[in-house]
């Protein structure tokens, strides 16, 4: 068995450190177990090399886990510094709640991208008293979830239920008005300070 890296493999490696170095983390596919912890040991390293400048985390995600997204919002709240979100292209499920966690008043979306709000599913399974105690605990984790969404929104809470009942996808104006982002953008510049001069639309 070889042991040389998947074509491409170093490319991406190298992307994502020269991204890391100027504070920018990157959720650009389902989020899991490894690249959670990667994004909250990030948040953290990155905080302890300056408490004061901003972090930005772009996302392009179909979602993933629920466990994850909750543990890198708890870990956006705990660090000092301000966590910038952009929604490069899509942001459904777990990749909404990550969008519309960061700094208020910082959020960001590019003109074509797209928000997903649902409400998580989970496999359930065993005896009857397991299947219990687990669907106890999704409803725990399903209202908690709602209830931040809220929080991070502005809408109210019977609002978000009421809409995540099922797909309800927004497309960036959409997203907007419903308070996921703060601001739409067509350049870097709000997004990577110093890379560009086109501005955002509030």
């Amino acid at each position: 068995m070889s042991d040389a890296a998947p074509a491409g493999r170093t490319l991406d490696d190298d992307m994502y450190r020269r991204l890391f170095e100027r504070r920018v983390l990157l959720l650009g596919e389902p989020l899991e177990d490894w690249n959670a912890n990667r994004l909250c040991t990030g948040l953290i390293l990155l905080a302890l090399a300056d408490p004061t400048a901003d972090v930005r985390l772009l996302i392009n995600s179909p979602g993933g886990s629920v466990p994850g997204m909750l543990a890198i919002r708890d870990c956006m709240r705990a660090v000092p510094c301000d966590v910038v979100t952009v929604n490069l292209g899509m942001a459904y499920s777990a990749g909404q709640f990550l969008l519309s966690s960061g700094t208020r008043g910082r959020r960001f979306a590019m003109p074509h991208s797209k928000v997903l709000l649902h409400q998580g599913s989970a496999g359930i399974g065993g005896t009857a008293m397991d299947i219990a105690i687990q669907a106890d605990d999704l409803r725990h984790t399903r209202d908690t979830v709602l209830s931040l969404v809220a929080e991070d929104t502005g809408q109210d809470l019977a609002t978000v239920e009421r809409d995540s009942r099922r797909d309800r996808w927004f497309d960036a104006r959409g997203a907007l008005d419903y308070g996921f982002v703060d601001h739409l953008v067509t350049g870097l510049d709000d997004i990577l300070p110093g890379t560009g001069t086109k501005g955002a639309d509030r």
